[in-house]
């Protein structure tokens, strides 16, 4: 009953959002650049208020073994939503590369976010979501890449944006012990610009679902496999990754809600930019994100239950 409550504020902006950009209010135009601003302004906002003075993320090894575990379930994900690819029809140049991409990168951002306040209200978790966020970006930006593009080439220029700028601008600021000068103002400030991030995301993740709908006809081998390959296969290996290894209670948090988000949204930009096919890309995050919110409450409830919290 927690989790289904949960997701009804989630539910509820994506559903604003959907509605808004169904009756034209919404623009396509209006919605990129309110993105470009949860991106570039809100969101990195909203991360320094929850890293600058949080106790969970004082010690380097914590901190490692957080990113860490980021990176290391993209390394493992990517290649077996690869390999699975084929199993579901689809080869090299048809769709292969992309359908690994979107389905082995779970939405880690903005969805989980209001799940896992409302889950566990702990003043220092969003502090270690986005510190583990930050190994997520890295794998997504070195081998999700490589993966799309279907070579090796790597710019540090991929990884270096404001959200990953903020979490480690958040964390050198605590590790040089100078986080009691953001005590105040500074903080309420942050605070007040990182409360919009999130609905505001919601608001344009679902008028951004509404154009993918209108547009796209699914091809059920592409659903069919994401639906079972993101939302099943996955958060199973991620569950018991966090049952068998040594992590602290906020980590397996973090990753209970992690496990049940659907594919991210952005390996469809990345399908366009780097030559994948973001007709494959669209239709896993669409049925991936409808099927979620069945999946949701059973995989978190699991996994808390398999987990001990």
């Amino acid at each position: 009953m927690l989790v289904l409550q949960a997701l009804v504020p989630v539910l509820v902006a994506i559903g604003v959002g959907a509605i808004l950009r169904k009756f034209n209010i919404l623009r396509a135009e209006v919605e990129h650049g309110m993105m470009q601003m949860v991106v570039q302004v809100l969101f990195p906002a909203l991360t320094l208020a929850n890293i600058i003075g949080n106790d969970a993320l004082d010690n380097i090894g914590e901190v490692a073994t957080v990113a860490g575990f980021g990176c290391a379930s993209l390394l493992v994900s990517l290649p077996i939503a690869y390999f699975l690819a084929g199993v579901f029809g689809m080869s090299r140049g048809n769709g292969k590369r992309t359908f690994g991409v979107c389905n082995g990168i779970q939405n880690y951002g903005y969805m989980g976010i209001p799940l896992l306040l409302t889950m566990f209200p702990d003043d220092g978790l969003l502090g270690v979501l986005f510190t583990h966020n930050v190994g997520v970006e890295l794998a997504m930006w070195t081998v999700g890449v490589a993966l799309m593009k279907g070579d090796k080439s790597f710019s540090w220029n991929l990884i270096l944006k404001p959200p990953v700028i903020a979490v480690i601008a958040g964390l050198l600021i605590n590790f040089i012990g100078i986080d009691h000068w953001f005590v105040g103002a500074p903080m309420k400030s942050l605070e007040t610009l990182g409360a919009a991030a999130i609905p505001i995301a919601l608001i344009v993740i679902g008028a951004g679902l509404m154009e993918l709908l209108q547009k796209e006809r699914f091809a059920w081998n592409v659903a069919i496999g994401s639906v079972l390959v993101r939302l099943m296969i996955l958060p199973a290996l991620m569950i018991c990754a966090a049952y068998f290894l040594p992590i602290s209670l906020q980590l397996k948090q973090v990753i209970v809600i992690q496990a049940a988000m659907p594919a991210a949204m952005f390996p469809i930009v990345l399908a366009k930019h780097y030559g994948g096919k973001p007709e494959v890309a669209v239709q896993a995050v669409v049925a991936t994100t409808v099927v979620c919110f069945v999946s949701m409450p059973i995989v978190i409830t699991l996994g808390m239950q398999i987990l001990g919290i």
